[in-house]
C-alpha cells in the first residue's frame, strides 16, 4: 500500500484531498504545517493557525488517519519572510505564496514527508499532473485545474520535475463546488469553511504591519503624472536587431519629481507596489488614483489618474538568466530561440497570448496585448495547451 502525506491545513480543499485518497485505497497521514508564531499582525479573526490546525485535527480524527503538527516557522522565516524584506526594500513585489510552495511545502515539508516513508505528498492545489516518457525518461507535466476560476497551476510554478515526481494534487479534475458536495457527503466540519485568503499557510496578515517589523516608515512625497505628459511620447527608433526593439520595450519610464505635481505624502514607497490604487489617501480627482512607479531611492511614488493611464501599461517584460526556471527541462530554449505560448503574471488572470525570446543573459517575453502594471519581483509564468512549462522572477 502506497504512503501519502496530506499538507492538511485546516481547509475544505486538503480534508477532501485526505477523503479521496483514503477512500482509494492509500495509506494516509495528515501533517499540519505551523509556519508563524508572531500573532501581532495577523488580523487574528481571520484564519488564525490555532483553529486552522483544530479543523485539521478533527478531519483526521473523523477519517481515522494519523495526524501531527509540524512546526515550519524557522525556515519560514529564513526562506520567506527574510526574502520577502530584501525584496520589498529593493522596491520590488515578492509573491509569498509561489515561493512558500517551492521552498517550503515541497521541499522542507516534502523532505519529511520522505523521511516519514511516503511515496508522495498530496496537496489542496487545483491544478493537475500528467507524464509521458520521451527517450525512455518520465517526464512530469503540471497541468492547469480543471475549474477555471480556481486554477492554481500558478502558484506552482517553481516546481522541479523532482518535486513533480513526489506529488499528487487529487482534486486538481474537479471544481470548487463539487469539492464541498464531497465535504458535505462525507460529513467533514470544513465542509461550508471559508477558504483562507492570507500569506501562505498563516492566515491574513496585514501587510504595512508585517513589513514594518523591519522596514522603517520615512515619509515621502505623492507625485502625479499626467496622463498625456510628454514622457508617454517618446519617439520609437528603428531597430536593426528584435533584442534591441524588446529592450527598448521592456524598459520602464523613467520619472522625477519635476515631471508631475506632488499631491500628498506617504510613509514610505516599499510599501505600495505597482497598480495599487488603495491607501493613497489623496483626494480631489476625477479618477482614482493608481501607483505607477515605485522609487524607493527617492522614497518617491509616482501615481496616474485612472486604471488606464499609459504609465501602468507595456507589453515587454524581462527575466534573468539566473531566475528563470523550467519545469519542462526538455523544452528550454537555447539562446536565439522564441516559441509562442500564453502567459499570465498575476493569480487569476486570463491567459494572455505571447511570445518568448531567448536571449544570452535571460529571457525576454513579448506579451500581444499590453499588460497592466507588469511588476518586478512578481512571477511570470508560460503555457501551452493548458500545460505550465516555466516561469520566471520578472526584472
Amino acid at each position: 500500500m502506497k504512503r501519502v502525506i496530506v499538507g492538511l491545513s485546516g481547509g475544505v480543499d486538503s480534508s477532501v484531498v485526505a477523503y479521496l485518497l483514503k477512500e482509494q485505497g492509500y495509506e494516509v497521514i495528515g501533517l499540519f504545517m505551523k509556519n508563524w508564531h508572531d500573532d501581532s499582525v495577523t488580523i487574528s479573526n481571520e484564519c488564525p493557525w490555532l483553529e486552522d490546525s483544530n479543523d485539521a485535527m478533527i478531519v483526521a480524527d473523523k477519517l481515522g488517519i494519523p495526524f501531527q503538527v509540524v512546526d515550519l516557522s524557522e525556515q519560514y522565516k529564513e526562506r520567506i519572510v527574510d526574502y520577502m524584506f530584501d525584496e520589498y526594500e529593493k522596491g520590488r513585489t515578492p509573491n509569498p505564496d509561489v515561493l512558500c510552495n517551492r521552498e517550503i511545502k515541497f521541499d522542507v515539508f516534502m523532505d519529511i514527508a520522505l523521511n516519514l516513508g511516503a511515496d508522495y505528498v498530496a496537496t489542496g492545489h487545483y491544478c493537475r499532473k500528467g507524464e509521458e516518457t520521451i527517450n525512455e525518461n518520465p517526464v512530469y507535466k503540471l497541468l492547469a485545474g480543471k475549474d477555471v476560476n480556481k486554477d492554481q497551476s500558478y502558484f506552482l510554478c517553481q516546481l522541479s520535475q523532482k518535486q513533480l515526481s513526489k506529488a499528487l494534487f487529487p482534486i486538481g479534475e474537479l471544481t470548487k463546488p463539487e469539492v464541498r458536495e464531497i465535504a458535505k457527503k462525507a460529513d467533514l466540519i470544513t465542509a461550508e469553511k471559508k477558504d483562507s485568503q492570507g500569506l501562505c499557510f498563516i492566515g491574513k496578515v496585514r501587510l504595512p504591519e508585517f513589513l514594518q517589523q523591519k522596514l522603517q516608515p520615512k515619509e515621502g512625497v505623492i507625485v502625479t503624472i499626467p496622463a498625456d505628459s510628454e514622457i508617454y511620447k517618446r519617439t520609437i527608433p528603428t531597430f536593426p536587431k528584435k533584442e534591441e526593439e524588446l529592450a527598448f520595450f521592456a524598459t520602464k519610464f523613467n520619472y522625477s519629481q519635476e515631471d508631475g505635481k506632488v499631491v500628498g505624502k506617504h510613509q514610505g514607497a516599499h510599501y505600495f507596489t505597482k497598480g495599487q490604487r488603495k491607501g493613497l489617501n489623496v483626494g480631489g480627482t476625477k479618477e482614482a488614483l493608481y501607483v505607477i512607479e515605485t522609487d524607493v531611492v527617492e522614497n518617491v511614488i509616482y501615481a496616474g489618474e485612472g486604471k488606464n493611464h499609459p504609465g501602468l501599461y507595456r507589453n515587454v517584460l524581462f527575466v534573468s538568466y539566473e531566475e528563470l526556471h523550467w519545469i519542462r527541462e526538455d523544452l528550454t530554449l537555447k539562446t536565439g530561440e522564441s516559441i509562442e505560448v500564453e502567459a499570465r503574471i498575476r493569480y487569476r488572470q486570463a491567459l494572455e497570448k505571447a511570445t518568448l525570446y531567448k536571449v544570452e543573459n535571460g529571457l525576454y517575453l513579448e506579451f500581444d496585448n499590453k499588460q497592466s502594471a507588469i511588476t518586478e519581483g512578481q512571477f511570470v509564468a508560460w503555457y501551452q495547451n493548458e500545460e505550465l512549462l516555466g516561469s520566471g522572477v520578472i526584472s
